[in-house]
């Protein structure tokens, strides 16, 4: 990995500005180890490698908040417009932390908000100010649920319209239940777009036969770590991933 990783081109923090993308179009796709390797070999010459500080998969650690009665899970498994989800994501990398609201819109657009903080006390008066004007759910409901990491790619389109994230290594840690799940060689990519502009990665992905597939961290990690939790509409993305898994061994 890291030897095709060095044949791209690298693109900074500061450059990328212009393609943050809080208001965009997220499309997932669910792969494994060997076909990445594929895919990068054929996206050399068409994207860049964000780069901080010489490293180029950086490590990633998420805690996801939810109610007690897991009302953004429920949500987010039956589908609701407008869900929402809040999580504090640390980018080990550049030592930050924030503070983000993700919410989901009828029109399949996600919007992000975000603060910088150092640590999760929701009883911060600036992370309950900020809560109360973008989060729907009482700030005093909230309890840490679910714990992840993954070292994460993030490539960038020479046109500056698109980022492609490449999660892989991922590994959950349910905070209620206390178990874990290793996800062992699974890779999640998600192609990041302000509307429905070319993407060259798309072509090359039909190509590879991996093809869109929705996974939130946070509720596939919650459905394999907590046997408590219905997961009836969330069964077949379970089954096409232990498939995907099983067939690329």
């Amino acid at each position: 990995m890291t030897d095709i990783l060095a044949t791209f081109a690298p693109i900074s923090l500061e450059q990328m500005s212009s393609v943050k993308l809080m208001n965009r179009i997220d499309t997932k796709f669910v792969t494994t180890m060997p076909q990445l390797v594929r895919l990068l070999r054929m996206a050399q010459g068409e994207y860049y490698v964000q780069e901080i500080k010489g490293e180029r998969n950086m490590l990633y650690d998420t805690t996801y908040f939810d109610t007690r009665d897991f009302g953004m899970y429920s949500e987010h498994q039956h589908k609701h417009t407008n869900r929402q989800k809040i999580r504090f994501r640390t980018y080990v990398s550049s030592d930050l932390q924030f503070m983000e609201v993700k919410t989901k819109n009828n029109h399949g657009r996600t919007k992000k908000k975000r603060i910088e903080v150092t640590d999760m006390d929701l009883g911060d008066p600036t992370k309950r100010e900020f809560l109360a004007k973008y989060l729907r759910y009482g700030v005093d409901t909230l309890i840490p649920h679910m714990h992840n990491h993954f070292h994460r790619i993030t490539l960038v389109n020479k046109a500056m319209t698109e980022r492609l994230t490449i999660d892989t290594a991922l590994h959950f840690h349910n905070v209620v239940t206390d178990c874990d799940r290793d996800m062992g060689d699974l890779v999640i990519v998600e192609l990041k777009r302000d509307g429905l502009c070319y993407s060259p990665v798309l072509e090359m992905l039909r190509q590879l036969h991996i093809h869109p597939h929705g996974f939130s961290k946070y509720c596939m990690g919650a459905a394999l770590t907590n046997e408590g939790l219905p997961v009836h509409n969330f069964k077949p993305k379970l089954r096409d991933v232990a498939r995907i898994l099983r067939e690329n061994k």
